[in-house]
């Protein structure tokens, strides 16, 4: 089973996230609402994608995403992390590449958007 770690400080998009991949039964999915919960849950959880979005109070999703890359567990520093972003940020999406992002999904997006991403992480 795949493990997967949410990340948003926003509980409702947590939850759409959350809600549209429980179905999809290879996942274990996991949540954090800041950057710093999220470092400390992809070294205990070693998830294999990780959601991840930019803005957030006490570490933004850049920084955590640097720190991901940098832990020394031989699996969520391999992650495939999936950055999400509001419409219009390409400054952000350039910044997150340069801290080891893979892919960008952009704010507001459906349940569809989310698992056809996934289907191609499969």
């Amino acid at each position: 089973m795949r493990s997967v770690l949410i990340v948003d400080d926003d509980p409702f998009i947590r939850k759409l996230v959350s809600t549209t991949l429980e179905d999809v039964s290879e996942f274990r999915l996991h949540e954090a609402a800041n950057g710093l919960e999220a470092v400390e849950l992809a070294g205990e959880v070693h998830p294999e994608v990780v959601f991840l979005d930019i803005d957030m109070p006490r570490m933004d999703g850049i920084e955590a995403c640097r720190r991901i890359r940098a832990l020394d567990d031989g699996t969520a520093s391999k992650a495939t992390i999936v950055m999400l972003t509001a419409a219009g940020a390409q400054e952000n999406e350039t910044r997150a590449r340069s801290a080891g992002a893979d892919l960008f999904l952009t704010k507001p997006f459906s349940p569809l958007d989310l698992l056809r991403l996934v289907d191609e992480l499969s």
